[in-house]
This record gives structure tokens, C-alpha cells and sequence, in this order.
């Protein structure tokens, strides 16, 4: 049997695979946050957006043909790709196209995940790919999806499923699945109220993580089997996966740690407590998510912006930062910055007390201001002498609060445009 492993066999099986995107979600748990942007366009990790991490596996895996399916208030998300992701050779096949809903099919928009490749099978013909690999847009981790890839034509499987061990208390928000011996996937249920434990596992469910890898004559067949079912939502994981488990070979594919063999790191950013805690957690010493490793890049728009920088050393005003990130073109005049993060042009003004938040791109925070546990969006000005994060009725009264008690802070919330 050939090695899977083997660098060539994988880079032939890469280069012979179209890579789907979905990135048309609403995001609807982020709140204010999606109210004018797509999810998969939401900042993340001082310098990127969530969308920049699926594509970066992409282009790493040596996948160079990758289409991204918008809807859902995609002009941020357009914008951000055409500027940061045009470096592809077009002349040698390789690209990140937009592909926005169209109602190629009739006159509806995308009524699901399997319906928004559906809608879409013509161009992806076109491209005659012999694997098409599905991918949601909008979580963040760090993955060679050529060896899942390999691993689905080595095991002779009409679908692959990426999946990862998540506590059964969070599971209900995934697909979840039981496998035999061998991964071959014997039950699927898309986010059952009460998630099945792996067996020798309390407390323990298997997740699907929303990447798909097909055989391309399989998905055409099924989504076309598919769309003629009456009641169906066209949703991988609602509806063409469990119903492919009688007649296909569905296998799981887990996902762990190259190094270590354990589990690896995968975020679904998508709550504010999420994301809050995920951002943060860059700022660790060694985190999970390794942004510095050379091997790996993450690739995105970078603005032209200069080096951050700090002013003043006098007592009670001192501009620093502890186990913090500080992005470029950032400004900390006098101010202290403690457990946060920061992205570009971020100007925090003098005795102002920054604690354990995250500052999304522009954010301008006041002279006198104290901040604690907040999440403040692009753009926002913040008033001289504004506090935050330590009266949480007060923060209700104006600002959303999270369940774990993350205040998110937008420009509508405070009347600015």
C-alpha cells in the first residue's frame, strides 16, 4: 500500500485537488461583531482575519487552487482577499477566486452548505479537479490537509471527515460521530441535544470540524441526489452525510498533533467568549497556536504601517505593555497595557489602564480611561475618562455583555459612525 506520507504521492494528490471555502456564515453568535462583516472577516490574533487561517493551510498544503463561496455581507471579506491574497501564479493555474451567491440555479440564495456547492458545480467542472476538499471558513487552526487528503485515497473512501475530541458538554454545537475500528463512520448526528461519548471516553464526543474531502464524482452524484429530496436542507452535515452512511465509505479523519500525536489546536471562534479567550491566549509564553513558526506561516493583507511604539517614562506615566501583543503603528503615550492584545494603529492615550482585553484595528482609547475583560471593534473611539470591564450593570446599560462576562464594545454602541 502506498505511504500516504510520501511527499511526492501527497504533492500530486494536492495539486489534483480544488479547495471550497464556505465563508457566506452570519456568525450570528458574535453579535455586533457580524453586524456589518462576515464572520470569516472578523480580526483574530493581532495582524489577521479568521479567514486568512483555512487559506494559509491551503497555500502550506500545496493546494494552489482554492475558491471562496461568499453571501452574507462579504464586502470587508472581498476587500481583504483581493488585497492580500492575489500573490498566486494565475499563469500557472494557481488562484483564490471570490465566488459570490448568484442564484446560479434559480432564484434563491444559498439555502445550505450543500446547496452552496450545488449552486456552484459548473465552475467547479471547470476546473476538473479529481478531490474536492470542503472547508469552513471561519475557524482557526493549523493543518497539511495533504495528508487527509492522502489518507482518504490510501483508504479507498468515497468521503472524509475531519474530526477532533471535544468535551461532550460543547459537542452539541458540531456534527458528532461514532466510528469502528477502522474510523469508518457508523453514526452521524448533526448537533444532537445529548452528544454520544467515545467508547472508553466519558465525558468525551467526537466532532466533526467541517472539512470535507470527496471524491469529485461522488459529490456531484450526492448533491445532486440531494437537491431532489423534499424536506432537505442541504447541509453536509444535517443531511448528506448521515444519509450517505448505508451506501458509501464514510471515513473519519482525526485530527492531531504532528509532533506529539495528541490532540491539536482548533478553534470555533464563534462567540465573543471565544474569541475574547482565544485572542488572549496568543499571549501566552508557549501557546497552543504557534504564530511564529517560520515553517508555517500565516499569510494576509499587511497595511504599511511603522513599529509600535511607547512614550514617556515618567512616574504614573509610563507607556508599556506586559505579556502583551502590541502590533504595528500602534501608540501606548503614557498608558499601561496588561494582558492584552493589540492590533495595528491602536493609540492608547495617557494614564489609561488597559487590562486583560482586545483591541481590534484603530481603536482609540482616552486619556484617564480604564478597561478590564473587553473586546472593543474596529474603529472605536473611547472617551476620556471611560471605564469599563468593572461595573457590569453599568456596562449592560450601554454594551453587550457575555455570558462570561467579555464586554463587547462597537462604534454603534457608542454613536459613532
Amino acid at each position: 500500500m502506498t505511504n500516504h506520507r510520501s511527499g511526492r504521492f501527497v504533492s500530486r494528490l494536492t495539486r489534483e485537488t480544488l479547495a471550497l471555502v464556505l465563508a457566506g456564515g452570519q456568525g450570528t453568535r458574535l453579535k455586533d461583531l457580524t453586524r456589518w462583516r462576515a464572520k470569516p472577516a472578523v480580526h483574530f490574533g493581532g495582524k489577521f482575519r479568521i479567514i486568512d487561517f483555512p487559506l494559509s493551510n491551503c497555500v502550506n498544503s500545496g493546494i494552489r487552487r482554492i475558491s471562496v463561496l461568499t453571501q452574507y455581507k462579504s464586502h470587508s471579506l472581498n476587500r481583504h482577499i483581493q488585497r492580500g491574497w492575489g500573490f498566486l501564479g494565475g499563469e500557472l493555474g494557481e488562484f483564490v477566486e471570490l465566488i459570490p451567491a448568484q442564484q446560479r440555479l434559480g432564484d434563491s440564495w444559498y439555502a445550505g452548505t450543500a446547496d452552496a456547492v450545488l449552486q456552484n458545480l459548473d465552475i467547479i467542472k471547470r476546473h476538473d479537479p479529481s478531490y474536492v476538499l470542503i472547508l469552513a471558513g471561519d475557524h482557526v487552526y493549523k493543518m497539511d490537509y495533504g495528508t487527509m487528503i492522502g489518507a482518504h485515497v490510501e483508504s479507498g473512501a468515497d468521503i472524509t471527515v475531519g474530526c477532533i475530541e471535544v468535551p461532550c458538554a460543547e459537542a452539541s454545537a458540531f456534527g458528532v460521530m461514532a466510528v469502528d475500528e477502522d474510523y469508518q463512520i457508523v453514526k452521524f448526528k448533526e448537533k444532537p441535544a445529548d452528544p454520544e461519548s467515545i467508547p472508553g471516553k466519558p465525558g468525551i464526543a467526537l466532532a466533526s470540524m467541517g472539512i470535507y474531502v470527496f471524491s469529485t464524482e461522488v459529490l456531484f452524484n450526492e448533491l445532486e441526489n440531494d437537491s431532489s429530496v423534499e424536506g432537505s436542507s442541504h447541509d453536509f452535515g444535517k443531511d448528506i452525510i448521515p444519509s450517505l452512511l448505508s451506501k458509501r465509505k464514510v471515513q473519519a479523519f482525526p485530527f492531531k498533533d504532528p509532533v506529539s500525536g495528541g490532540e491539536a489546536y482548533w478553534r470555533d471562534v464563534g462567540t465573543v467568549d471565544a474569541l475574547w479567550q482565544s485572542n488572549l491566549e496568543l499571549t501566552g509564553i508557549t501557546p497552543e497556536l504557534d504564530l511564529y513558526d517560520a515553517e508555517w506561516p500565516i499569510w494576509t493583507y499587511q497595511e504599511h504601517v511603522p513599529p509600535a511604539k511607547f512614550i514617556f517614562d515618567d512616574s504614573g506615566r509610563r507607556g508599556m505593555a506586559v505579556d502583551s501583543m502590541v502590533a504595528g503603528g500602534c501608540i501606548v503615550s503614557g498608558a499601561v497595557v496588561r494582558h492584552s492584545l493589540l492590533f495595528p494603529r491602536v493609540r492608547v492615550n495617557s494614564f489609561s489602564e488597559i487590562t486583560d482585553s482586545v483591541l481590534f484595528p484603530s481603536v482609540e482609547i482616552g486619556r484617564n480611561c480604564k478597561i478590564k475583560k473587553a473586546l472593543i471593534d474596529r474603529a472605536c473611539v473611547i472617551p476620556p475618562d471611560t471605564v469599563i470591564g468593572y461595573d457590569e450593570a453599568a456596562d449592560r446599560e450601554r454594551f453587550y455583555v457575555s455570558p462570561g462576562g467579555v464586554v463587547l464594545v462597537t462604534p454603534d454602541m457608542l454613536n459613532q459612525d
